[in-house]
């Protein structure tokens, strides 16, 4: 699983630069954001703009990953769209994640 980071303040910028999230890659996607998310960052935003496809595994691991945030840090998502941003609303998973449309509009709310 490929990740580009980069940092606003004391905010993590992490993009997923793969096409898909499914059960195939799900245990790759979570290792590799534990990695991230175990940081000394306020918050992490994770950039889906370049994935196309995402299954029950990977929102899985997103939750997972979540849960491993804590209360004191936050983990929001941005970019997401087409099948991806229907399958967050289909599970609700928009109701559990803070969405923004764009990066920028995530690192303006969580600034």
């Amino acid at each position: 699983m490929r990740f580009e980071e980069s940092k606003s303040g004391d905010i993590l910028i992490t993009k997923v630069m793969e096409a898909r999230i499914g059960a195939d890659v799900a245990p790759r996607f979570k290792e590799g954001m534990i990695h991230y998310l175990n940081g000394e960052n306020r918050a992490v935003i994770l950039d889906l703009s370049e994935v196309t496809f995402i299954d029950s595994s990977g929102l899985g691991a997103l939750i997972s990953c979540l849960k491993s945030m804590g209360r004191e840090r936050e983990l929001v998502l941005a970019g997401t769209r087409g099948t991806v941003a229907s399958m967050f609303k289909l599970t609700r998973m928009d109701k559990v994640f803070r969405m923004f449309n764009r990066t920028d509009d995530a690192v303006a709310a969580l600034s």
